[in-house]
């Protein structure tokens, strides 16, 4: 078996060429099947795989997870973040941080809500993207600034909830009291 320039793999010596993941997954998609858990199933790629072929082959513009492009937009707030994250080292990391908390602080600020929404789902991402490639120390900035974030009360009278989680069970007895912790 050999595998050509672009990837694609066939057999020598006038045998049935075999179809690359990537191919199938095109003549699947070509041929009607359209799903791609579907084409997943049938092609034994991961639906991420199929997504991002599909995807750059311009044949479907509104799949995204994990591993899509920066370079498609997902939405309004996409702009705010194309070529400005990376997990390359940790100063890239560092810098997408503090790009990060400006566009989170930008979204406080004028109270957009999705904006800031969006901006902790590209935090994520990039913590995750770094972690399952291995670049840990990477993936520690983006854990730390998210973990900075979703930290934080979500209530101002720490004291109104404490006194919520002392309520009584019927039978009497006392609900396990609950402390909250503020970050530092």
């Amino acid at each position: 078996m050999t595998t050509n320039i672009n990837g694609n793999l066939f057999e020598m010596e006038g045998h049935k060429a075999i179809q690359s993941k990537k191919d199938m997954i095109l003549s699947l998609y070509n041929s009607g099947t359209t799903e791609i858990e579907a084409i997943a199933a049938v092609s034994g790629a991961k639906p991420s795989y199929v997504g991002s072929v599909l995807h750059q082959a311009g044949l479907i513009d509104n799949y995204f997870d994990l591993y899509t492009s920066t370079n498609y937009p997902m939405n309004i707030y996409s702009k705010h973040f194309r070529g400005k994250l990376g997990f390359k080292d940790a100063l890239t990391a560092q810098r997408s941080v503090r790009n990060l908390e400006q566009s989170y602080q930008y979204f406080a600020n004028s109270q957009d809500r999705a904006g800031q929404h969006h901006t902790l789902e590209m935090a994520l991402t990039m913590l995750d993207r770094a972690r399952w490639t291995g670049k840990l120390e990477e993936a520690e900035i983006y854990r730390r600034w998210l973990v900075g974030k979703l930290s934080r009360p979500l209530i101002d009278n720490v004291k109104s909830m404490e006194v919520r989680n002392e309520k009584s069970e019927p039978n009497g007895e006392k609900f396990e009291r609950v402390e909250l912790k503020l970050a530092a």
